[in-house]
């Protein structure tokens, strides 16, 4: 119902500003200040005032004064306190609040009919994920989640780097070194396995016999050259490599979770053609020069030229990327990007190279994170391989479970059996672990601490899963949930405040999907759990008169769907028993 109030009072504060001969670009409309009793305000007096030669709350007066409140369904008056026009929302703002609330699918805007994909991840399959890198798939999947909500068709992908120098050398290492030549793996996985052989090479290179340290790097440039080439051979020796490691990486994702609908492989636009016909293309371009014994393009605005095509007549990885997008501007509407802060540069260069190119790049966008940081002696940490990601969901799960057990009492011990302990402990453990970082903004750095995101009193996920779990106990004992609740029987000023916070809901995606801001519905969940626990505080549920206690029952069912949705679109399970 936001989103309605909010349309109604934005026509109404036009029409206003139309009838006193005044500008209408610049609305003010916002959320209002705290001590400004509304649901909206407006602060376009501030605006205003130079031009009416009155002062902002004069101004405001005679706003609100030319605007026709009685034509309204959502606004109920129209008031002024200062120099804000405010919008008060109506019974009826509150009623269908509430009646929409209690649809297990609230939050969720009509379809756009608007393609997007959403690449993320992308990490080079050389090994297990690494904590440091761990936002780009929380932040990717909730930003997709998000957008699915908001009603976009969102597809997923990950973009394998399978042809750089890299994947040669683990491909060449894998062929060469036997298993009686490596430690044993960390862990019994495929990535774990295979990433012994990727270090036993490097380790190699850097330090073996000249002679044999020339052979190899003869050997690497031929699987280079190989795949430059489309070799058959050579691409199904690379992908045994790669698809072997994707395959440990893919099941370590889905456990935050993250899921692909597809890997879209860089080999796939050499082999085809594309990244031939897009140097084709880039040769021809005005600011296309040779120099250094390679072909580069003297991009306005960069100190650094972007090199596309090696003196060997070998591609790199963003004039393959430059292909990649092409195609992505060819079969999506819209395409989002997830990428380290460290990655402005080759960005910002893409896409000046895809502008000359003739592409649309308003189509493009990109989102840039900062890194997550362990604090020092969080964790412990194997010598020279860092932390892995499954080494932090590991320790979070089990650090859940001691949490959730010193809060059973006898009762509660008795209704959960190991498999319900177990299923809350990883439910918990890892939403800490995700809620944490997805809902700080993506450009701030984090230190992940272990006593804020596990703290069932703060502003972490448990905290605002267990709301959802005490809304699932309530509405278990009540049983049956009122199909019509009566709004009339809520007049209590904890009850409008909840229905004010709720309301807001589908806004709150549609605001988080459009500024590609995911952290915005993390940040109102804690938002909804405050609201609702001050509303259990004060409004007894199971005890009221039966018409109140249908009534708050909704209210309570609404909360639950909010939180559940909510949760859902950053990718956070709502567990219903804690």
């Amino acid at each position: 119902m936001f989103r309605q109030l909010r349309s109604e009072a934005e026509d109404a504060l036009r029409s206003a500003l139309t009838a006193l001969d005044l500008p209408t670009e610049d609305l003010g409309i916002e959320e209002p200040p705290e001590d400004v009793d509304a649901v909206l305000a407006s602060s376009a007096a501030f605006r205003l005032a130079g031009e009416m030669g009155a002062p902002p709350p004069k101004v405001a007066a005679d706003v609100a004064d030319a605007v026709t409140a009685d034509a309204l369904t959502y606004v109920s008056a129209v008031t002024t306190q200062g120099p804000y026009v405010n919008f008060l929302p109506s019974d009826a703002y509150f009623a269908e609040t509430l009646s929409a609330a209690t649809d297990g699918e609230y939050g969720r805007l009509p379809d756009r009919d608007t393609s997007v994909v959403i690449e993320h991840t992308s990490a080079n399959p050389t090994g297990p994920v690494h904590v440091g890198r761990a936002r780009n798939p929380i932040v990717g999947d909730a930003l997709a989640r998000v957008l699915d909500y908001a009603g976009y068709d969102v597809d997923r992908h990950y973009y394998v780097n399978d042809a750089g120098r890299q994947i040669a050398v683990f491909t060449w290492a894998y062929e060469t070194f036997d298993e009686s030549d490596l430690p044993e793996p960390e862990r019994d996985s495929p990535e774990y396995e295979m990433v012994r052989y990727y270090r036993k090479g490097n380790a190699f290179l850097e330090e073996g016999d000249e002679s044999e340290v020339e052979a190899a790097e003869a050997e690497i440039r031929a699987i280079l050259q190989g795949l430059e080439d489309g070799d058959d051979d050579t691409c199904e020796r690379v992908a045994e490599v790669v698809d072997t490691v994707l395959g440990g990486m893919r099941t370590t994702l889905e456990r935050l979770p993250a899921e692909f609908d597809e890997f879209v492989k860089e080999t796939r636009f050499m082999r085809n053609g594309d990244t031939d016909a897009l140097v084709d293309r880039l040769t021809e371009l005005d600011c296309a020069v040779y120099d250094e014994d390679a072909w580069q393009l003297d991009l306005p605005d960069f100190e650094k030229n972007l090199v596309f095509l090696r003196s060997d007549g070998t591609s790199l990885y963003t004039t393959r990327d430059l292909a990649h997008h092409g195609w992505k501007f060819d079969n999506y509407d819209r395409t989002v990007t997830v990428l380290g802060e460290d990655h402005h540069l080759q960005a910002d260069q893409l896409a000046a190279a895809l502008e000359l190119l003739g592409e649309d790049t308003d189509q493009l966008s990109q989102v840039f994170y900062s890194w997550v940081n362990l604090p020092e002696g969080g964790m412990s940490t194997r010598e020279g391989t860092g932390i892995d990601l499954d080494d932090l969901l590991d320790e979070a799960i089990d650090r859940a479970r001691g949490e959730v057990e010193s809060r059973l009492d006898d009762r509660t011990r008795g209704d959960l059996d190991e498999a319900d302990i177990e299923r809350i402990a990883r439910q918990v453990g890892v939403g800490a672990v995700r809620y944490d970082i997805v809902s700080k903004q993506p450009t701030k750095g984090i230190t992940f601490e272990w006593e804020r995101a596990l703290d069932f009193e703060a502003q972490s996920a448990p905290y605002v899963q267990y709301v959802h779990a005490r809304c699932c106990g309530i509405t278990e004992d009540a049983g049956e949930i009122p199909d019509e609740p009566d709004f009339d029987r809520l007049g209590e000023p904890e009850e409008l405040d909840l229905l004010r916070v709720l309301a807001r809901f589908p806004a709150v995606i549609e605001e988080a999907a459009d500024d590609l801001q995911p952290h915005a519905v993390a940040t109102y969940t804690r938002t909804v759990a405050e609201t609702f626990n001050a509303f259990y505080r004060e409004c007894p549920v199971l005890d009221a008169d039966e018409e109140t206690r249908a009534a708050r029952l909704a209210l309570v069912a609404g909360t639950r769907h909010t939180v559940a949705n909510a949760l859902d679109a950053v990718g956070v399970e709502a567990p219903t028993s804690m």
